[in-house]
């Protein structure tokens, strides 16, 4: 999995830290593999993890015939036509508040599977289809499961009317394949005021 909006918080830092020579440093030290966009201060009870809003992921595929070695890092090559219209009429079941259990894994056995799925779009730019998925939060595997699921519809292996019994199942193997992790990118993360970065790279 791949980001390029990820947020980070520490919660002890020393009061004369420079922000931007922080930042500097941070880049010095990680970079190019890692690269940190901006550096500022936050409230002392500030949790990059629990005050997020909602997280955007975007998932790429590749349909051509052939693999590609550029896009083999950061696409999975699913190849042969995918019809976008029936993923996103499958998606647009998907939407809401839902009981999400067919499309992840939950970290304990008594958690809630219930996730709240603001957009669930699926777009294409040449030979690349990408899933766009934003939710307050996701259970484990989801985005990809889900991911696996749309590919699925667009292959003419599921109907995009069969989301709501696949919801209802509540069982993992109700749903199609997970999609493998490489095609995943973290987009961004939203807070109370703002995301965690101001454009998007996928459009």
């Amino acid at each position: 999995m791949h980001a390029a909006g990820q947020v980070v918080s520490a919660a002890e830092v020393p009061d004369d830290t420079d922000p931007a020579r922080l930042m500097a440093s941070l880049n010095s030290i990680c970079g190019p593999a890692v690269v940190v966009h901006g550096c500022s201060r936050a409230p002392d009870d500030f949790n990059a993890r629990f005050d997020a809003r909602s997280r955007t992921y975007v998932y790429a595929l590749y349909t051509s015939a052939t693999a590609d070695p550029w896009l083999e890092r950061t696409a999975w090559h699913h190849p042969g036509p995918l019809d976008l219209d029936a993923m996103n009429e499958a998606a647009g079941h998907l939407l809401g508040r839902r009981d999400f259990s067919s499309f992840g894994r939950l970290p304990a056995p008594d958690a809630s599977a219930e996730r709240t799925l603001y957009e669930l779009t699926c777009s294409r730019s040449g030979e690349i289809v990408r899933v766009r998925a934003r939710a307050g939060a996701f259970i484990q595997q989801m985005v990809r499961s889900l991911v696996g699921t749309l590919a699925a519809v667009g292959a003419g292996k599921i109907e995009p009317d069969a989301m709501p019994s696949i919801l209802a199942a509540a069982d993992r193997a109700a749903a199609g394949p997970v999609a493998p992790p490489h095609g995943l990118c973290l987009l961004s993360v939203e807070y109370e005021g703002g995301w965690s970065r101001p454009f998007d790279p996928f459009q």
